[in-house]
């Protein structure tokens, strides 16, 4: 499946990261002194790290979600299958991690970030990015019937982060 790779200036707008996973578990709220650290869950699916850089927009998320589910990254269930499968045909769990650091580029020894999208524009294209996916998923028979769910992490959080792959089968998708 072909991405928009850059606008008309060759800029990158946005990045994704996608892992098909056996599992995944994300901590998004870190302990503090009156409650323990909060996690999400997920089984059988895919993990897709988002980073949004300036010029990024709905229209470039929407195209973002449509490839991140329906491509095929995924062993399919039946075991006389040699092609891989979307999450959507699995069906499977997603698990969605907002990654800035996608949009890093070296300086010397160090990381600038002076791409990335600004936080509180980053924050809205996240959160629809979030209620697209589940949007998609819900829509997928299948997923209803599985009890498939979309998880996602905390903007602008650092999170611990565990995953088991058979893979890893990764891929990074520039938009």
């Amino acid at each position: 499946m072909a991405t928009e790779s850059a606008n008309s200036n060759g800029a990158v707008k946005a990045k994704l990261v996608l892992q098909q996973c056996l599992s995944a578990r994300l901590q998004v709220q870190p302990a503090t002194e009156y409650e323990e650290a909060k996690y999400v869950e997920i089984g059988k699916g895919i993990i897709i790290y988002v980073c949004f850089m300036n010029g990024a927009t709905e229209g470039i998320v929407e195209k973002m979600v449509k490839c991140a589910l329906n491509t095929c990254l995924s062993p399919s269930e039946d075991p006389s299958a040699t092609k891989r499968v979307s999450v959507l045909d699995l069906p499977g769990d997603v698990l969605i991690i907002p990654q800035a650091t996608l949009g890093g580029t070296p300086k010397g020894k160090q990381m600038q970030y002076h791409k990335n999208i600004a936080k509180d524009d980053g924050k809205k294209l996240y959160s629809y990015f979030v209620s697209l996916c589940e949007a998609s998923l819900h829509m997928s028979e299948k997923a209803r019937e599985q009890g498939k769910h979309v998880c996602a992490g905390t903007y602008g959080n650092l999170q611990v982060f565990r995953t088991d792959t058979n893979g890893p089968f990764t891929h990074l998708l520039e938009f």
